[in-house]
């Protein structure tokens, strides 16, 4: 059977494959209560993955997410306490900002997206730095109960955190699928000059898409502080990396045009087995980012659309 035709089922296939294997290593893990804790804590790692969908699908990069999600989770503990439930509006819309920033520096100035959104990580670390005094700052409990508590609660068993996570997931799967943005997005990642010459605003767009990767990123944050009840500039360290590859494993090449929302979802899933299998083996923390570095990079060579890419510096 030709490889191609098989691409697109991959994700799946190899999601099925992966619960195969770690339920022979350990047969509680298809456990419902089990997979429901499991899933529950990646909801930051798949948001953050949700919000690096949107900057692959037009062909970009986003590296800003993992310090974004950072510096939000000591924007909301600093600001908690005098701007109320008000500080999630302000921290999201702050992400939203920082993320068009990259955008606009990207499209204005024709400066490669890995390079702008580094750069604006950078800014958004040293924000986090400078308002925690380089510690760790904890959020009043009582106060983050009142206002956040209903995120990280459960009803009949099931983790609020992964309702939180439907809905994103609706929300952007809505955007991607039937908005005119959604649409251009893709156009754009599928061949940026066709839609130039088609009259689409690239460069609107563009900016759009790193607008939702900041703002989502910063969502992750928030969540992150709720559920440490506290922040830190180094909190969602070693994020970035899994969020990456959950995109690029679920389907979506860094050529962009293709994949989308649904795709991470599954990437996502398949990144929380492969950790939960590495759990089980006793594998370090160093250990599996040198791992989801070999799996990156097997990710890009499967996935990436070759035509687009004739030189590759």
């Amino acid at each position: 059977m030709n490889l191609e035709r098989i691409k697109p089922h991959l994700p799946w296939m190899t999601l099925a494959m992966l619960v195969v294997i770690v339920s022979l290593i350990d047969p509680h893990f298809l456990n419902p209560w089990s997979m429901l804790s499991l899933a529950a804590d990646i909801v930051p790692l798949f948001i953050m993955a949700l919000g690096i969908t949107f900057a692959i699908y037009i062909g970009g990069i986003d590296l800003s997410a993992q310090s974004m999600a950072n510096m939000v989770t000591v924007v909301a503990t600093v600001l908690l306490g005098s701007m109320g439930a008000w500080v999630a509006v302000f921290c999201v819309l702050l992400g939203a900002a920082l993320g068009a920033f990259s955008g606009f520096v990207t499209t204005r100035f024709f400066v490669p997206s890995f390079i702008s959104t580094l750069a604006v990580g950078g800014v958004a670390y040293s924000v986090a730095q400078w308002l925690s005094g380089q510690r760790s700052v904890s959020m009043d409990a009582a106060q983050r109960d009142a206002l956040f508590g209903w995120m990280i609660s459960k009803t009949g068993g099931i983790p609020h955190e992964l309702l939180i996570a439907a809905v994103l997931l609706a929300i952007c799967w809505f955007i991607e699928r039937r908005t005119v943005i959604g649409r251009n997005l893709k156009a754009i990642g599928a061949g940026e000059l066709a839609a130039v010459a088609s009259g689409i605003s690239v460069a609107k767009y563009k900016t759009a898409a790193f607008a939702l990767s900041g703002a989502l990123a910063a969502f992750a944050g928030l969540l992150f502080a709720v559920k440490l009840s506290g922040g830190a500039p180094s909190v969602a360290n070693g994020f970035l990396l899994p969020a990456i590859v959950a995109v690029l494993v679920g389907g979506t090449p860094l050529t962009g045009g293709v994949g989308g929302v649904i795709n991470t979802m599954i990437g996502t899933l398949i990144v929380a087995v492969i950790r939960a299998s590495m759990l089980y083996l006793d594998v370090n923390a160093t250990q599996q980012q040198m791992f989801f570095g070999l799996i990156l990079i097997a990710a890009i060579a499967l996935t990436i659309d070759r035509a687009k890419l004739r030189i590759v510096k």
